[in-house]
């Protein structure tokens, strides 16, 4: 009896360029050729409105791919845009990768490994941070926060949040949508938890800084749009929990007071001395009270977003089946 034949298994290489013609070439160059359990390996360039030759150089490097958004989008719609291109081109596995060489590209096998035997949807590489020595010891404190924080809000274990270095499944790069518009990295960690997608990291190798991050301009701007990141991630995919958390605060204060003002109303005589407290303590408890009148609405308002999401991923995948 024949055994059925095995569809060959994709792997497209992603790389959002933004004026990267000086180090594309060092970036591609580190880039396999050939990898172990796929059959097929290309490279996709997302030039996101560079003004230099990034997209010649990519097409003189041997880039299979190459699309360009008209003027700079930023990061997140550079890696949303690569998503979209590498699933018309076929992708199976989608590798995510920066333009200034920071990964290394030989832990590529090591990084889609999970994807191709575990079934995992996302892999992410969690970079060295300890001994990357262009890390100031701040920068590698706020690191290891941020990820923990990332952890606690998402529910996975993965140790380097920030990492751009992922392998990404077909089902997974079907589903990731980015609502913000200065990062990916974050906010798809919470969200892959939010849709079941399964997350896990790999340790991964880093090559010597070519250029300082563009990304990270300060230490200041980046924990405040981090922080902006995480909270909106998580009251944008689990509104419920956020808003009901949020609304506990000033309810538990307000209660607090009211207690307080019946305690001084039941054994002290004086206690219409004591009507501030009541005062306070109502209004604090109908602040409360309304924030979780918005933690069932916003829970009604996702449900929504989860159906029409699901509907655009059949949309999606139906229309990928017909060009296929």
């Amino acid at each position: 009896m024949s055994e059925v034949a095995r569809c060959p298994i994709k792997l497209i290489i992603q790389i959002p360029c933004f004026n990267e013609e000086q180090t594309l070439p060092e970036t591609l160059a580190d880039l396999p050729r050939e990898v172990a359990g796929v059959d097929v390996v290309e490279w996709l360039v997302i030039d996101d409105g560079s003004s230099d030759r990034t997209v010649e150089v990519a097409r003189e490097h041997g880039v299979h791919h190459v699309v360009q958004h008209r003027h700079n989008r930023g990061l997140a719609a550079a890696f949303l845009t690569g998503l979209d291109t590498a699933l018309h081109c076929g992708a199976d596995i989608v590798v995510n990768t920066d333009a200034d060489n920071q990964y290394d590209g030989s832990c590529i096998p090591d990084l889609i490994r999970p994807v191709l035997d575990d079934g995992v949807d996302m892999v992410v590489g969690e970079r060295p941070i300890e001994q990357i020595n262009e890390f100031s010891g701040v920068k590698k404190r706020l690191q290891r926060m941020g990820s923990w924080v990332v952890r606690r809000f998402s529910g996975t274990d993965v140790r380097d949040a920030a990492s751009g270095f992922r392998a990404i499944s077909r089902e997974a790069a079907l589903r990731l949508q980015v609502y913000g518009k200065y990062s990916y990295t974050m906010e798809t960690l919470v969200q892959a938890k939010a849709e079941g997608l399964l997350v896990t990291g790999v340790p991964i190798r880093v090559n010597p800084q070519t250029r300082p991050s563009r990304l990270v301009k300060s230490v200041g701007q980046y924990v405040r749009r981090s922080a902006q990141t995480i909270v909106r991630s998580f009251a944008l995919y689990y509104p419920f929990r956020f808003f009901f958390l949020v609304g506990l605060v000033p309810l538990a204060v307000g209660a607090a007071l009211l207690v307080r003002w019946l305690g001084f109303w039941i054994f002290d005589d004086e206690y219409r001395s004591r009507l501030p407290s009541l005062l306070v303590g109502a209004v604090f408890t109908l602040v409360g009270v309304q924030i979780w009148v918005v933690a069932f609405l916003g829970d009604l308002q996702a449900a929504s977003r989860r159906l029409l999401a699901e509907a655009r991923v059949r949309e999606r995948r139906r229309d990928l089946d017909q060009q296929s």
